[in-house]
C-alpha cells in the first residue's frame, strides 16, 4: 500500500458516515422488515403506511428504533470495510496506467461486500428479531383470540444480549451466522452494482474549486441514485435473507431449510410479487443511506479533523 491510501481517514470517515445514515433511515428500515416477513394469510399491515402508524401507536417512538442499538453498533466496522474495501480493492485493481476497467469496477465493489458479511450476518441477524417481535407478538395473539390486537406487547425481555447468548449457547458460534449465503447473495451483488454506478454518476458532476471532488450535493445525489437502483435490484434476495433470519416466526408462518427452499415456498404461496416486498422502504432506506454516508465519507470530515490534506 501506497502513500496516496491513507487508512485511518478513511476509517473514521467510513464510521461516521455509517452512524449519521443509520440514525436518519432506522425507521424505515423497521417498517421493511416487518412488510417483508408478512406471509399469506397473515397480513397484518396493508401498506408502509398503516404499518408505521399501527408500530407508532402500539410501541411508540422508540419502538420505531427496536434494535437500532445493536445496527449502531456494529454499523461502524460494517461500512468501514464496505466504504475502505471498495477504495482499496479500487486501488490495488488500477491497471500500470492508473485506469480502472468496468469490470474491475464490479470487481472491487463485489470483494467489498464479500468482505462485509462477516459483520453483516449477525447485525442483521439480530436487527431483525428485534424489529420483527411487534408484529409477531401481535400474530401470535391474533392466532390465539381469532383477531389481531392492537395492544400486543414485545417481551421486555427481549434483547440483542439475550438473543446472541442463546444462539451462541444452542447453536455456537455458527447460529449467528444463520442466513450467510442469503447475505452474501444480497451484499455482493448489491456493492457490485452501487460502487461502479456512484463512481460512473459522481464522476459527471461539478468538481469543488481546487479539488477533483464533485461537489457534495452531487456526491449526495449520485449516492441515492445508485442506492435506488441497486437496491431495487437485489430486493428478492433481501426478502429471502429476512425470512431465513427470522428465527421466531408467528402462529402459522412457513419455515425455510434454504436459499433455495425458500425462494420455492414464497413463490408458491404468495406468488412473484413476494419477492418485491418492502421494495419501496427498501429504497427509501437505502437511496438516503448511501446518499448520507457518500456525502460524509466524501466530504474528508476526518481529514479536517486530523488536519490532513485530503487526497
Amino acid at each position: 500500500m501506497d502513500n496516496h491510501f491513507s487508512l485511518i481517514p478513511r476509517i473514521i470517515n467510513g464510521s461516521i458516515a455509517g452512524i449519521v445514515g443509520v440514525t436518519c433511515v432506522f425507521p424505515i428500515d423497521l417498517v421493511k422488515t416487518r412488510l417483508q416477513n408478512q406471509q399469506a394469510g397473515q397480513i397484518l399491515y396493508k401498506s408502509l403506511p398503516d404499518c408505521a402508524i399501527k408500530t407508532f401507536k402500539n410501541e411508540g417512538f422508540f419502538g420505531m428504533y427496536r434494535g437500532s442499538g445493536v445496527n449502531l453498533l456494529l454499523i461502524t466496522p460494517e461500512k468501514v470495510i464496505k466504504l475502505v474495501g471498495n477504495d482499496f480493492f479500487r486501488h490495488h485493481l488500477k491497471t500500470p496506467d492508473g485506469q480502472l476497467p468496468m469490470l474491475r469496477e464490479v470487481l472491487a465493489g463485489g470483494s467489498a461486500g464479500l468482505c462485509q458479511i462477516i459483520i453483516t450476518t449477525p447485525m442483521e441477524l439480530l436487527k431483525i428479531q428485534l424489529q420483527d417481535a411487534g408484529r409477531s407478538a401481535r400474530l401470535n395473539v391474533s392466532a390465539e383470540n381469532g383477531k389481531p390486537s392492537s395492544t400486543a406487547t414485545v417481551n421486555p425481555k427481549l434483547s440483542a444480549t439475550k438473543i446472541t447468548l442463546d444462539l451462541l449457547r444452542t447453536k455456537g458460534i455458527l447460529g449467528l451466522y444463520q442466513g450467510c449465503g442469503a447475505t452474501a447473495l444480497r451484499d455482493v451483488t448489491f456493492s457490485a452494482i452501487y460502487f461502479p454506478l456512484f463512481a460512473n454518476l459522481n464522476k459527471l458532476g461539478k468538481r469543488r474549486e481546487g479539488s477533483d471532488q464533485a461537489v457534495f450535493y452531487h456526491s449526495f445525489i449520485s449516492g441515492c441514485a445508485a442506492g435506488c437502483a441497486a437496491s431495487f435490484f437485489v430486493t428478492p434476495f433481501d426478502v429471502v435473507k429476512t425470512r431465513l433470519q427470522t428465527l421466531s416466526k408467528g402462529q402459522g408462518e412457513q419455515h425455510y431449510s434454504g436459499i433455495i427452499d425458500c425462494f420455492r415456498k414464497v413463490m408458491v404461496a404468495e406468488g412473484p410479487k413476494a419477492f418485491f416486498k418492502g421494495a419501496f422502504c427498501r429504497i427509501l432506506v437505502i437511496a438516503p443511506l448511501f446518499g448520507i454516508a457518500q456525502t460524509v465519507y466524501y466530504l474528508g470530515v476526518a481529514e479536517y479533523l486530523l488536519g490532513l490534506q485530503k487526497p
